[in-house]
């Protein structure tokens, strides 16, 4: 059997269903690791180890009686310190929230938790989901386990870290432009933006109301997958929840990729924002690998990635300066200077630029849903490089807009990202995106794994 420390979130359910280790064993197993790791990484804000041992003890007797509840009975979950869990702190890496104790679990975390999942840590973030990696806050950022040295992607930064360095099989991110998925491209793990509207965000601080996702991350697609399946509902509370029914997105996991038609978005890394050689490398083989497993693989073209960063960003900041505009002008000093420096351009944002912005997205919409009436998934880049140093403060401001992921928040598909490749440079992930239809996150799913089978990479991990 795998070691406990290593099996992946649906490993450890099957054990835990057949008996062969307990939810305390294997939760003592990834708090070792942890302990061991965690001086270099700066996963946590709160270590919350000894609460979740309770939940895990209560999971373990609990299914000793009758079974697992859930398939995720008794397993652990990170969560990013946006997200409210009962009796601690949301403070999104902040000194502004550093005291903002919660008295109710967000809503994603209450589906969570009546599925019997316990929450071992509130993870690093950049702050407010905006402004990092930051060194002059009360947190130090998360870093890349691949390589400390390195930048592990944001903003759900202490998620993509954890899960990569297998200290947790899961963790929940927030995206807004990319936040779940940057750091599952930089730390070589899976990330999902479903649909807006399929996860609940109420209890979660916001950045942009009509941008904002709340996605799942894990270390491989089956895990992800049925992550969702336990977090994934219509929620009234939230306005922008969506009326839609769950379903087992597991469902076509093992169909495998014959069949299918998979849209190559090639322009977004060749000519609007040209990738690096070995990015791009990596994009066509994963390509060419999807056409030997049986797909049909077509390029095909979208909008300019340029018209949909710009739409994001009028939008990104008129919403977040709604929320932030009585802090950066009341108490700007509670800001990292980088949170600062991306929040203050929002309180300039014109309202005829919100509106043209919101007109612009409706024909980026239809744009992207008419390209999808031809092909089941689009493949595209997530980032254009590999991740850069963490303490390089103009490499990351170079390299953080160099994406293909935002075109997605402003449309609203669900997306995920997984790793494609590693740099013979610096030993560090190369990671693709696909895109799907409307609440058809089980067909991403199944092209993923299809593809994760076959990729010779997928049991890579860093040596840590």
């Amino acid at each position: 059997m795998t070691a406990p420390e290593d099996m992946t979130l649906a490993e450890a359910s099957a054990a835990i269903k057949r008996r062969r280790i307990s939810p305390v064993e294997y939760l003592d197993a990834l708090r070792a690791r942890f302990d061991a790791l965690e001086p270099r990484l700066n996963t946590a804000i709160r270590p919350l180890w000894d609460e979740a041992r309770v939940e895990a003890q209560k999971a373990t007797r609990r299914i000793a009686r009758s079974g697992p509840r859930s398939a995720i009975d008794g397993l652990p979950v990170g969560l990013k310190d946006i997200i409210d869990l009962k009796g601690h702190p949301t403070t999104c890496h902040s000194r502004h929230l550093l005291d903002n104790m919660k008295q109710a679990d967000a809503a994603v975390v209450a589906r969570l938790r009546a599925a019997g999942a316990v929450f071992p840590a509130k993870l690093a973030t950049h702050e407010f989901a905006i402004g990092g990696p930051a060194f002059d806050l009360p947190f130090p950022p998360a870093r890349n386990p691949w390589n400390t040295a390195h930048h592990p992607g944001g903003s759900s930064s202490g998620s993509g870290s954890s899960v990569g360095a297998g200290i947790l099989p899961a963790a929940l991110g927030t995206d807004t432009g990319g936040s779940v998925r940057h750091p599952a491209s930089h730390c070589g793990i899976v990330g999902m933006k479903a649909t807006y509207g399929l996860v609940s965000r109420r209890g979660v601080f916001p950045l942009a109301f009509t941008l904002d996702h709340v996605g799942p991350m894990t270390r491989d697609v089956t895990s992800n997958a049925m992550l969702l399946n336990a977090m994934a509902g219509h929620d009234p509370a939230d306005p922008g929840s969506a009326a839609v029914r769950a379903q087992n997105y597991a469902r076509s996991l093992r169909k495998g990729l014959r069949g299918l038609t998979i849209g190559y978005v090639r322009h977004f890394h060749e000519t609007d924002q040209p990738a690096t050689a070995e990015v791009a490398a990596a994009l066509d083989a994963a390509a060419k690998l999807m056409a030997k497993l049986g797909a049909k693989v077509k390029t095909v073209t979208l909008p300019r990635l340029g018209d949909f960063a710009g739409v994001n960003r009028a939008i990104l900041m008129a919403e977040s300066a709604a929320i932030h505009g009585r802090w950066l002008r009341e108490a700007p000093e509670g800001y990292s200077n980088l949170t600062r420096k991306r929040l203050a351009p929002g309180l300039f944002v014109r309202a005829e630029d919100y509106v043209n912005a919101q007109r612009r997205r409706r024909e980026l919409v239809a744009a992207v849903e008419a390209t999808l009436a031809d092909c089941d998934v689009l493949l595209t880049a997530s980032s254009m490089d590999p991740a850069c140093r963490i303490d390089d403060p103009e490499a990351v401001e170079i390299t953080y807009p160099r994406q293909a992921r935002t075109p997605f928040n402003v449309t609203g598909h669900p997306a995920l990202t997984l790793m494609c490749g590693i740099s013979q440079a610096e030993g560090l992930p190369l990671s693709l995106q696909l895109v799907g239809r409307y609440f058809d996150e089980a067909t991403i799913y199944r092209a993923a794994a299809g593809f994760e089978a076959a990729a010779p990479w997928k049991d890579r991990r860093p040596a840590l």
